[in-house]
Formats: structure tokens, C-alpha cells, sequence
């Protein structure tokens, strides 16, 4: 059973689910945190594949996690992190995740099992051990010094207003491929 906000299936074309998939995919590659949460939201919810729509928002809960680890919230980070752990695991118990691309199956080898899903697990537990030891730690500590830090571009960080300090450091967490 899925937890938080409650999405309706929202039945999208192949086509249509591919390539936001695509899109969502490279934004993530490039760091574009806020751009990649944008552009999978419709494709998770225009399955009704229940693996799938694991996989999917798994990845999304890993691009809000930097969404607000850019905004310079802890507490977002370790709430998205925990829920997108709890995700990839859910789609990592899934006998085969497919989710294809306008190009084909995401992933080099072309089969339908495209992320490394033991790698990216053991590198969300390493990112919440991050999170907590900053969240354990004294007032502050999770984003340093807040007096110079810039604000995120859009496409980083979502809608100018939401930044509350300096961005919190746990590391960029690539999709691990499976190699073929």
C-alpha cells in the first residue's frame, strides 16, 4: 500500500508515459531536482502497473529529497529519503520493473530490470545515515552556515519562496545501471 498524498490513476498512452519518463530521467541526470519530480509525477500517475508506479515514485521521493536538500531543509530530505527507500524497495521485490523510453527499455542492456536496485538501496541507507547523523546533531548543524548561500535555480529547487538556508550536503545520489 502506497503511503502519503493519495494520487488518482490518471490513465496516460504509452507514448505520452515514455517520454515523460525520458525527460524525468535526463533532468535527474543533470541535478534539475524540481524539473525531474515534474516531469515523472505524470508517467507514476499514468500507470496502473503497481511495480511501476513504485519504481516512479521512488525516483521522484529521491528528486524531492534534493529539492529540499537545496532548499536547506533537513527534515524534507530525511522524509522524502525515508519514503523513497521504502518505494525502491517495493519495485526492487517486483519480479521484472519494466518502464520504457521513446528510445526503448530504460537501461543499456535493453531488458526490463534496468536499475541496479541492491547498489541504489545500500547508497538511500547511506544517504539517510547522513541525514540523521545532521539531523541528530545541534541546531544548524544539517546546513551550516545559512548568511551566504544563493538561491537554487528553479529547475534545482521549485518556486522561488520555499528556500530556507544553505543547502544540506548528503551527496548526489546517481540511478546505479545494471551493467549487462
Amino acid at each position: 500500500m502506497e503511503r502519503g498524498r493519495a494520487k488518482a490513476h490518471r490513465p496516460l498512452p504509452r507514448e505520452v508515459r515514455r517520454a515523460a519518463v525520458e525527460r524525468g530521467l535526463d533532468a535527474y541526470g543533470r541535478g534539475a531536482w524540481y524539473l525531474a519530480h515534474e516531469e515523472l509525477e505524470p508517467a507514476w500517475m499514468g500507470t496502473d502497473d503497481p511495480a511501476e508506479r513504485a519504481l516512479l515514485s521512488g525516483i521522484i521521493k529521491l528528486a524531492a529529497a534534493y529539492v529540499h536538500a537545496a532548499r536547506g531543509n533537513p527534515l524534507g530530505v530525511r522524509t522524502n529519503l525515508r519514503g523513497a527507500r521504502e518505494r525502491l524497495a517495493t519495485a526492487a521485490a517486483s519480479a521484472a520493473v519494466a518502464v520504457e523510453t521513446p528510445s526503448g527499455p530504460a537501461g543499456p542492456d535493453g531488458g526490463t530490470e534496468w536499475i541496479d536496485f541492491p547498489t541504489l538501496l545500500v547508497d538511500v541507507d547511506d544517504r539517510l545515515a547522513r541525514i540523521e547523523a545532521l539531523c541528530a546533531g545541534p541546531p544548524g548543524a544539517a546546513t551550516g552556515d545559512a548568511g551566504a548561500a544563493a538561491v537554487p535555480p528553479h529547475d534545482i529547487a521549485g518556486p522561488a519562496g520555499r528556500f530556507r538556508g544553505a543547502p544540506v550536503a548528503i551527496g548526489i545520489l546517481p540511478l546505479p545501471r545494471k551493467s549487462a
